[in-house]
Order: C-alpha cells, then structure tokens, then sequence
C-alpha cells in the first residue's frame, strides 16, 4: 500500500496527532471563552451533530432485525456491561498502589462501563444528556423516516462527518489541558499506560475468541468474530462526547480521555493484524459446515 493511499485510510488517526499538536501550539483558540467558544459549540452543538449524525445513519430495519439475535446480544452485553467492568477495576485497584498517573487510570476505569472511579453529580447531568445525546438520536430516526430514498441514493458520508467533528471536540479538550500549568504528565505513565491497553484487548480478545468458539456456544464462525470485536470495542465517536458532558469543567478532563484516544488506534492496529489470520480461520470453518457428513 502507496504512502497516499495509506493516509487516506489512517487519516482520523494522522488527525487525532495533528489537532493534539496544534492545541500544544495554540491553546488558547480553544479554550472556554476563547474564538471557538467550546462551551457552546462543542459541549451543545458539535455533540449533538455527532448523535443526529447516528440517528440518520443507523438503519432502523437493520436495528430490528439485528435486534433478533438474542443470544449473541446476550453474550456481549454480559461480557461488556459484567466481566469487563468488574475486571478493570480488580485491575485498577493493583495499579492504584504504583507511581502511574491517578488521572491515566482513571481514564482508563472509563474505557469500561459502569466506572466505579467517576464520582460525579449524575442528577445534574441527565438532563443535558437527555438533550444532546437522546433527542438529537431520535431527531435523525425520524428524519431518516422522511429522507431515506435520498440518503441511500446519495450516500452522505455520515463516517467522515462524525470524525472531523469528533476532532474539534478533542482538539478543544487539549487546548483546556495545555493551556493549564498544573497539569503533568509523565512519559513513564503514559507508556505503562499503553502497555496495559494493549494487553487488555489481546486477553480479552483471545478469552472471547476461546469461549464463543466452543462447541456447546452453538455460535457460527461469523458470529464468533462479531462477538470478538463487538464485545471489546469502544468508541471515540459516542465515548469522547459523553466524556465532555459527564466530565466538563473538570481540569483534567484531557487526561481522563487519553486512555479511551489510545484504545481506539490500538483497536484498529489489533483488528489490521489479526484480519488475515481470522479470514483463513473463518473460511476453514465455513467449509467445514459446508462440507456433508
């Protein structure tokens, strides 16, 4: 793959390194009160284009058929929502007692749900939630209802838009962090930091690849591999946003969301990797139950 070609498919992550750079070089564009004005454009604007931008794209036949496959469902709900959060914070709670960075751990406890270190006022949040994340979704649902000739006709790259609003939103955060001189961060934790994503996702990844390709999982090969990623996954798109409603105002905000900004490159980075191994396993397995007995 050609220098180009490999920028135009990497280039939310070239971006994600441009827009922390810049916001080292110029803070104070995006700072609270500042040209961008973040506290308006980006806590109620730009995190509502994002959510209004799924609720167009997201295909409601598609959500309700998807919606059959309960035991699939199941499975990753009960690893994302149980296993995971109660695995992470036996973690953390190892991690607490050495020198890494308070602020990196906690930001990676959000990378799970159900965040036991996130002591914030939830009562307060819910309404700006509601307002921001909710209605704007199911504004796009129903806009879809109307639009959807033209929007499968067209195309919109509802992808890219996300993205580059996404960048704004992270570019703005930094720009809080750099701009206060209180805020450190040691190299030392940042890579113990990434050393520890790193091998949570391959553990994990490899502890769901072993059970749902068991036998008496009564799980296809197909869905074996969407239960590996789906289950591990998170999302920038709907992490970073949320991460601004539920944490703004706080001062080290940026540093709460590193974890979640190197999970997302380290997704792809292990999915990249892995895909040419997973495809020869999935088209054995495919002529395996083709084959008659």
């Amino acid at each position: 793959m050609g220098l180009i070609a490999r920028v135009r498919k990497e280039w939310f992550i070239i971006g994600i390194v441009l827009v922390i750079t810049c916001a080292k070089l110029a803070p104070s564009v995006g700072v609270k009160g500042g040209p961008l004005r973040p506290e308006i454009t980006i806590t109620y604007v730009a995190v509502s284009v994002i959510f209004f931008n799924s609720g167009l794209s997201l295909k409601t036949e598609e959500l309700a058929s998807a919606l059959m496959h309960v035991k699939l469902h199941f499975f990753v709900q009960t690893f994302t929502l149980v296993f995971f959060p109660i695995a992470i914070w036996l973690l953390l709670k190892v991690l607490a007692l050495t020198a890494i960075n308070e602020w990196l751990l906690r930001g990676e406890s959000l990378c799970s749900p159900l965040g036991s270190s996130s002591s914030v006022p939830f009562s307060s949040i819910f309404s700006q939630l509601f307002m921001t994340v909710v209605v704007p979704l199911i504004v796009g649902q129903v806009c879809r209802r109307f639009l959807r000739e033209c929007l499968d006709r067209r195309k919109p790259p509802f992808g890219t838009v996300s993205s580059v609003v996404l960048l704004m939103i992270i570019y703005t955060t930094f720009c809080d962090t750099f701009s206060n001189p209180n805020i450190e961060l040691d190299h030392l934790s940042l890579l113990i930091v990434i050393f520890i994503i790193f091998s949570i996702q391959l553990s994990f990844m490899a502890l769901i690849f072993f059970l749902s390709t068991r036998k008496s999982s009564g799980f296809t090969a197909a869905d074996s591999v969407a239960i590996m990623f789906c289950a591990t996954h998170k999302s920038l798109t709907l992490g970073i946003p949320m991460l601004k409603i539920v944490f703004e105002g706080y001062e080290h905000l940026s540093l709460i969301s590193v974890p979640l900004l190197i999970y997302h490159p380290a997704q792809i980075l292990l999915g990249s990797i892995l895909l040419p191994s997973i495809k020869t396993w999935m088209s054995g397995r495919q002529k395996v139950a083709r084959t008659p007995i």
